[in-house]
């Protein structure tokens, strides 16, 4: 079993692996979504907004992205993954391009809702890659989207950091150029047909019911079961925590550290991040096949969550900045194994024909985390309570950790 990058470059040729395209359209995206994502903050302080309304700034695009997630997913079970996919990344596009312009905050605001409303890039991307591959080899290849997270937050915060010395725009409008790529990409490269794992009809996947845009009492069949449940419920708290972490951090970061004298800005939150990315790439394209082989996606996930919490409580009492990356570093570990391993067991408890709605679900279950996290870390980091802040996010994974535990069985 070969780790996710070197199955996209193997022998056969770049050209026959099914996930090269989506390893692309990803990365280019995620590039630019990483370009923003140390800016967005302080852009938004410029412009007048608290932490609290930085939070409010996030929610606003995390609620958007739950009204559009399951409504993507069900639309591109019926037409394909490719046109629903190149339509969010028109919509990212126009809002980066508005967000450039913005000279007052309400138009910041209308950047990040445009951007929301159209938001299923990545849970689109994971359907495909569910399409794809047969469920045994679905955590390695949703690795290829930890790596491209991992090259993203590497090389997409410095970007966005050098790029900021010549003004908060200039990165804005880089990220724009990228998602412009990303339709090109998009369109050129993704097969319009995906091909299947052997063993799997396109009648079969047709016969299903499905539920309808937006029918929560429709989910509740997905909470119903007991496996599947636990799952989601470990997905959500490992949003929160993300959520919590890389919505707060540039603030927290700017409040307790300094660099020659200065407060940390956008370039010194961007190094930090791409210094999370480069442990990201290393993970996912050289340790998460192994890692999977030898230990298995459940013991994964609660190692996952134990490792995630240590990290998020090392960041609480963190006061330099080596102990600021000790502690990123093991958090990021935790979280970069749970991504790809919650996802995986996620699809394998869905049948086929269900993996548009389910991971449309996984996508609604983070978006609730991304509206709730941020109004909750710009809360708190406007109070000034910046070891609470990190002790939320060390909670939320200690609680995933207690319900990723194996259940005893009762004869």
């Amino acid at each position: 079993m070969t780790p996710p990058l070197e199955e996209i470059v193997s022998k056969n040729g770049l050209r026959q692996s099914p996930l090269l395209p989506i390893f692309l359209i990803v990365l280019v995206d995620i590039l630019g979504l990483t370009i923003i994502l140390p800016l967005l903050p302080f852009y938004a302080e410029k412009l007048g907004a608290s932490p609290t309304v930085v939070g409010l700034l996030i929610s606003s695009y995390a609620a958007c992205q739950l009204i559009a997630g399951p409504i993507l997913g069900r639309i591109s079970d019926r037409v394909g993954r490719r046109p629903v996919l190149i339509v969010s990344q028109v919509g990212t596009f126009v809002g980066f391009l508005i967000l450039a312009q913005a000279h007052v905050l309400w138009v910041v605001f209308l950047s990040r809702v445009i951007d929301g409303l159209t938001a299923g890039n990545l849970s689109l991307a994971q359907a495909y890659i569910a399409d794809v591959t047969a469920p045994e080899n679905r955590a390695r290849s949703f690795g290829v989207i930890g790596i491209a997270f991992g090259i993203g937050f590497l090389v997409g915060p410095a970007v966005s950091g050098f790029l900021s010395q010549y003004g908060y725009t200039y990165p804005i409008y880089a990220a724009s150029a990228l998602s412009a790529a990303s339709i090109v990409c998009t369109y050129l490269l993704l097969p319009a047909n995906p091909p299947k794992p052997a063993g799997v009809s396109s009648e079969s996947e047709s016969s299903a019911a499905r539920v309808g845009v937006l029918d929560f009492k429709g989910y509740v069949q997905y909470f119903a079961r007991p496996e599947l449940r636990s799952l989601l419920v470990q997905f959500f708290l490992f949003a929160f925590s993300f959520a919590t972490f890389v919505s707060g951090f540039a603030l927290f970061a700017q409040r307790r550290f300094s660099w020659n004298g200065q407060p940390f800005g956008p370039k010194q939150v961007g190094y930090v991040f791409g210094y999370i990315g480069l442990l990201g790439i290393i993970l996912q394209g050289a340790l998460m096949g192994r890692l999977v082989r030898w230990f298995g996606e459940r013991k994964l996930v609660w190692s996952g969550f134990l490792t995630a919490t240590i990290g998020a409580a090392a960041i609480a009492f963190s006061h330099r900045i080596p102990s600021l990356l000790i502690g990123s570093g093991i958090y990021s570990y935790g979280t970069g194994v749970l991504r790809p391993a919650v996802t995986s067991l996620v699809t394998q408890h869905a049948r086929r024909d269900e993996q548009g709605v389910v991971l449309g679900l996984t996508q609604s279950l983070f978006s609730i985390a991304q509206i709730a996290a941020p109004m909750v870390a710009g809360f708190l980091i406007d109070q000034n309570r910046l070891t609470t802040w990190a002790l939320v996010a060390a909670l939320t994974t200690f609680a995933g950790f207690l319900v990723s535990l194996p259940k005893p069985r009762i004869n």
